[in-house]
């Protein structure tokens, strides 16, 4: 069970409303997303309505949340139940995920709950999130590992006249035949010109000897996130391709072999930044170095140069460094893994030499 005491004494407050489905999750054990958490007195309150009443009732007992499901309908409205609950614990001052809410909610809610102060709980809740568990990790592994099977099974496919479309879906494909439940996020696959924008769209470009491929793509295994990236070479790489792709490697192997728990964010991201400017590319790297992974894909802390939040063993962190040029294509090279005692420990086992698809 995971016990919200410690932030209602960090906050300053008598109870918490969790509105984030991510924090909902990982507090209650409820997979379904669609619902209302609240955190006061001795008892945790899940309200939901009647498509998911019985779902919530199972997962949070097989979870040991300590979270109870109520349904909430037309006899037994939400602002009711929760006002209810809330008197019944004696609240006074209600926190609230100010970081997830929109301002309309958070009128909403101002409305619905006037008798008691709302407070902001900034990001004391997603921060329980940070250290991943064991179990966690195993799951976090499985993600990354069925990613390793879909790469496998989809590089001897690219081929020239295949679309970058075409590549994306089978990368889907083959997540979902080797275990995933639904995708981490929208997949990248981005050849040629294309390469050099990092979050470029999948689009019916076809595949051309001499393009870059850059496949970004991940996956949910039980609800836990996977992130990985590959650039290959369709037919032969010139040397200027190869020194950039060296430049990209080079800096996430220097990264990776050089975090320890202790360092700041920042300073890791400097490490692999460092690199790629004495390579005189510094100017085509222009995101952060990398990011936490959990229940989503996009969590904190981060390695970038703003983030100063100091690395403990049991952090995931991606590692992908790129280079993109213009008029020319681009280069990522990303895996994923977990801050240990000793370093950092990839859960990637996908080859990161350069791979060149020679035509037969």
């Amino acid at each position: 069970m995971i016990s919200l005491k410690k932030t209602t004494d960090i906050t300053d407050t008598d109870g918490i409303l969790v509105t984030d489905p991510y924090n909902l999750r990982y507090i209650t054990g409820f997979r379904g997303g669609e619902g209302i958490a609240l955190y006061s007195g001795e008892q945790g309150v899940l309200f939901v309505d009647s498509r998911y009443t019985e779902a919530a009732m199972r997962e949070t007992k097989a979870a040991g949340s300590g979270f109870i499901a109520v349904e909430f309908n037309r006899e037994h409205p939400l602002k009711d139940l929760i006002t209810e609950k809330l008197k019944e614990d004696d609240v006074k001052t209600l926190g609230f995920e100010d970081r997830f809410m929109t301002c309309s909610e958070y009128v909403s809610w101002k409305e619905k709950l006037s008798d008691f102060i709302l407070k902001p709980v900034e990001d004391h809740l997603t921060e329980l999130r940070r250290i991943k568990t064991p179990e966690e990790l195993r799951l976090l592994r499985k993600a990354e590992a069925i990613g390793d099977t879909a790469l496998a099974a989809v590089v001897p496919l690219l081929k020239v006249g295949m679309t970058e479309l075409e590549v994306a879906a089978e990368l889907e494909y083959q997540m979902k035949k080797a275990g995933a439940e639904g995708l981490s996020f929208d997949t990248i696959a981005a050849s040629g010109l294309h390469s050099a924008m990092p979050h470029a769209i999948p689009s019916d470009k076809k595949l051309e000897e001499g393009d870059f491929l850059t496949m970004d793509f991940g996956c949910r295994y039980q609800g836990y996130c996977s992130d990985m990236t590959r650039t290959v070479v369709i037919g032969h790489a010139n040397e200027k391709q190869k020194k950039i792709y060296n430049t990209v490697l080079e800096a996430q192997l220097k990264a990776m072999n050089e975090l320890k728990p202790g360092m700041r964010c920042c300073d890791v991201d400097k490490i692999a930044r460092d690199h790629i400017e004495e390579a005189g590319y510094g100017s085509f790297f222009g995101h952060g170095l990398g990011h936490s992974v959990g229940l989503y894909i996009h969590e904190s802390p981060a390695l970038n140069t703003r983030d100063e939040t100091v690395l403990e063993p049991g952090m995931i962190e991606t590692i992908e460094p790129g280079i993109y040029i213009p008029g020319f294509g681009g280069v990522r090279i990303e895996d994923m893994g977990v801050v240990t005692e000793e370093g950092y420990e990839s859960f990637a086992s996908s080859p990161k030499e350069l791979i060149e698809l020679k035509s037969t």
